[in-house]
């Protein structure tokens, strides 16, 4: 069979073209109603999973490329190496287009000579609290936070200032094209001013969180904002540079995945990092360790969880993510009270 078929597929290119884009789909459709794979057939798997592998060291190498430059210092002067594998393309201006945007309403906060979009959802005059992006940008996931975040307790007015300008990462290359182009002292301004739009607009407390790039500009709020009254940050730490967390002002409690590989940034050694300058601090602290969970354990949507199995994230653990929310509820109600 396989020798007759080579024959057919052989003499099928000599008198259809079978080269062609045309040729290939002609061929195919020849294939299925002879029921067999073929050599072509061969061919083009071979040639997928070489793409796909292609494509699988790319996002590893990328990740690895994130680690390394969270855990160093990041700043708006330093130097920024081209990234291997995948060029980084320029990053797009689009907001998410969900359902999670309905609730929200667009603002402008002002800050020095600057100004920026924030997007606030909640009961007015409840407490507030910031919520500080990954580093996708405000997509769907940081809004799907906020406005669960909303709905906690009494409820909150959770505020997302958009740090980005309103770009938005689609995948891997943008978002580390994006990170690396972050103003984080700049970033740091921006939640002080939103902490002071949401006191000043009928929140009595404020509380700081955020993920990820998030996580440690959370951290480093709580260090360096004074108008900050309770912090939770998950997997992220910040530079030494940026922030040190043995100088904490706020309360910071902080979650971490057990199989964290961000090294220098959200790992294990990180977390107990942080633990060890917090009890320095001298301010109310926890470091709380989830086993079995990697980085992004809290994005739970269908639509996160695709895009962190394409980043070789898999594991799924409802039970933890209910438990840090209970914490972060307990926590920020604890220090901020509640509507």
């Amino acid at each position: 069979m396989k020798l007759l078929q080579t024959l057919v597929y052989l003499l099928f290119v000599s008198v259809s073209g079978g080269h062609t884009i045309g040729g290939v789909r002609r061929w195919k459709r020849i294939e299925s109603c002879m029921d067999i794979k073929g050599p072509l057939g061969l061919l083009l798997s071979k040639k997928s999973a070489a793409r796909q592998q292609e494509r699988d060291m790319a996002t590893a190498h990328l990740l690895q490329r994130a680690s390394a430059f969270l855990s160093s210092n990041p700043s708006p002067l330093r130097s920024r190496s081209p990234l291997l594998y995948l060029r980084p393309k320029p990053p797009r201006s689009a907001m998410a287009t969900d359902s999670s945007a309905a609730p929200f309403q667009k603002i402008q906060i002002q800050r020095e000579d600057t100004t920026f979009d924030a997007h606030v959802v909640g009961k007015e005059n409840a407490p507030g609290i910031v919520v500080l992006q990954e580093w996708w940008g405000v997509d769907y996931e940081i809004k799907n936070h906020a406005i669960h975040i909303s709905q906690l307790g009494g409820g909150y007015r959770a505020l997302i200032p958009d740090l980005y300008r309103g770009k938005v990462a689609l995948d891997v290359a943008e978002a580390q094209h994006l990170m690396e182009g972050l103003d984080w002292q700049g970033a740091v301004k921006d939640i002080q001013a939103s902490v002071k739009w949401l006191k000043s607009t009928g929140s009595p407390k404020v509380g700081v969180t955020g993920y990820c790039m998030g996580g440690a500009l959370s951290i480093a709020s709580g260090v360096i904002v004074p108008e900050v009254d309770a912090v939770v940050a998950f997997y992220g730490t910040p530079s030494s540079e940026l922030a040190d967390p043995s100088k904490a002002k706020a309360p910071i409690q902080a979650h971490f995945g057990e199989h964290d590989n961000f090294v220098g940034f959200s790992d294990v050694t990180a977390a107990k990092s942080l633990e060890e300058k917090l009890k320095s601090s001298g301010v109310p602290y926890e470091v709380h360790m989830y086993p079995g969970c990697s980085h992004a354990f809290m994005n739970t949507s269908p639509e996160a969880l695709k895009r962190k199995k394409g980043m070789g994230l898999t594991d799924e653990n409802q039970e933890c993510v209910d438990l840090a929310w209970s914490r972060f509820s307990a926590w920020m109600g604890r220090f901020l009270g509640s509507a």
